[in-house]
């Protein structure tokens, strides 16, 4: 199943880094991928987009705890 999100809305990228090593322990497939927008958070397993900016602010994370993610306004591709 494939979501698309409209160019325009800022959407932050994140790695799920406690997914990532839970797959690698035990061989598992949970999507490692999460795309936030002001309205929702979409999890998934494939992200296309064709611009966009990796931001590092360990000095100011966001409210999630988050230091290191992808910005962009272009139009993205989630593969659920």
């Amino acid at each position: 199943m494939t979501k698309i999100l409209k160019k325009g809305l800022l959407k932050r990228i994140h790695v799920n880094q406690h997914n990532v090593r839970a797959n690698k322990k035990d061989g598992g497939n949970r999507p490692v991928f999460t795309v936030k927008t002001y309205k929702e958070n979409v999890i998934c397993h494939h992200v296309d987009f064709k611009d966009g900016t990796l931001v590092n602010r360990p000095e100011k994370p966001l409210s999630c705890g988050a230091t290191v993610w992808i910005e962009t306004r272009d139009e993205v591709e989630c593969v659920i």
